[in-house]
């Protein structure tokens, strides 16, 4: 009798890497043209539903490689910071590993966009954000 051979799932190329990074500010027009003058980094809008957001550019080949939020509704109360996303193959597993492992669920998991995301705090207590892999 032949043994069976074992699966092992497929882990897409990109967990571990930074996926995204947003900062979070309430004054984000000023904090955006103070980004986009000291860094040189190209900005576009971004429609958020009642409010635009932006997105940081690089100046060449346009590429968005991260945004600026504006500390607005659920991120109303949130002091200014920058905040990385970082790949995981599941988010849901991965926030089982946080509980396990001394670290907090600050938010989440739920979607940002057509991906589970989650923000937790290692048990250090800095945070990060966690996001499904494509």
């Amino acid at each position: 009798m032949a043994a069976k051979k074992k699966t092992k799932k497929k882990t897409p190329s990109n967990v571990g890497r930074v996926g995204w990074i947003d900062l979070t500010v309430k004054d984000a027009p000023r904090v955006k043209d103070f980004y986009e003058q000291v860094v040189g980094w190209q900005v576009s809008t971004l429609d958020c539903g009642g409010h635009e957001d932006f997105c940081l550019n690089l100046p060449d080949d346009g590429s968005t490689i991260a945004g600026i939020c504006h500390a607005l509704g659920a991120n109303g109360a949130l002091p200014p910071h920058w905040l990385v996303y970082v790949n995981v193959a599941s988010v849901l597993e991965s926030v089982e590993k946080v509980k396990a492992l001394g670290g907090a669920v600050i938010d989440g998991p739920r979607k940002l966009g057509k991906r589970d995301f989650a923000c937790i705090r290692d048990p250090a207590g800095a945070f990060l954000a966690i996001i499904q892999a494509d």
